[in-house]
C-alpha cells in the first residue's frame, strides 16, 4: 500500500521537524560524528530503515569503520570501540527513546550528566527527540532507504 508523502501533505509540519533537525546538526557544540551515532542508534531501536541507511552512510563518511558501525546495536559488548562520551550518549539515547519503559531514570540521567555539560545534555536530548520524531514519520509513511538491490 502506498502511503502519504508527509513532506508534501504537510509542508509546514515537515518544515517544523526539519528546523529541529537543522538546529541539532548545526546549532549545537555536539560533534557531528556523535550526532550521527545517536541518530543511528535511535533509528535502530525504532526500526526506521530509511534513517538507518542514511546515518550508517553518514558515519562511514565521517570516518567510522564499518567494523564499528555494524556493532552499534551491541555497543555494550563492544564498548572498547566507543569513547566514554559516545558510550554515555548511546546509553542516554536508549534511555530516552524507550522512555515509556525507563522513565528516564535518575541513574541514567546522572551517568549522562557526568559526561556532558548541562547545555550539551539538553542538546543531546533534543537530538534524540528529533530523531524519534523523524523515525515515527519515516516508519509510519514507509520512507524507503537509498540502498539498492545487489546485481
Amino acid at each position: 500500500m502506498n502511503r502519504a508523502n508527509w513532506f508534501t501533505a504537510s509542508p509546514e509540519g515537515a518544515k517544523a521537524i526539519g528546523a529541529l533537525h537543522h538546529f541539532v546538526t548545526t546549532g549545537t557544540a555536539l560533534p557531528p560524528k556523535l550526532i550521527h551515532l545517536v541518530f543511528l542508534r535511535v533509528s535502530q531501536i525504532n526500526g526506521c530503515a530509511h534513517c538507518i541507511d542514511i546515518h550508517t552512510r553518514d558515519l562511514i563518511k565521517a570516518g567510522m569503520s564499518i567494523d564499528t558501525v555494524v556493532l552499534v546495536p551491541v555497543w555494550h559488548e563492544a564498548a572498547y570501540l566507543f569513547s566514554d562520551q559516545e558510550r554515555a550518549a548511546l546509553a542516554w539515547a536508549e534511555e530516552v527513546t524507550r522512555v515509556a519503559e525507563t522513565h528516564a531514570s535518575d541513574e541514567a540521567y546522572a551517568a549522562a550528566a557526568a559526561a556532558f555539560t548541562e547545555k550539551d545534555l539538553v542538546d543531546l536530548t533534543l537530538t534524540i527527540a528529533a530523531m524519534n520524531a523523524i523515525n515515527r514519520m519515516g516508519v509510519s509513511f514507509r520512507l524507503k532507504p537509498r540502498a539498492k538491490v545487489d546485481a
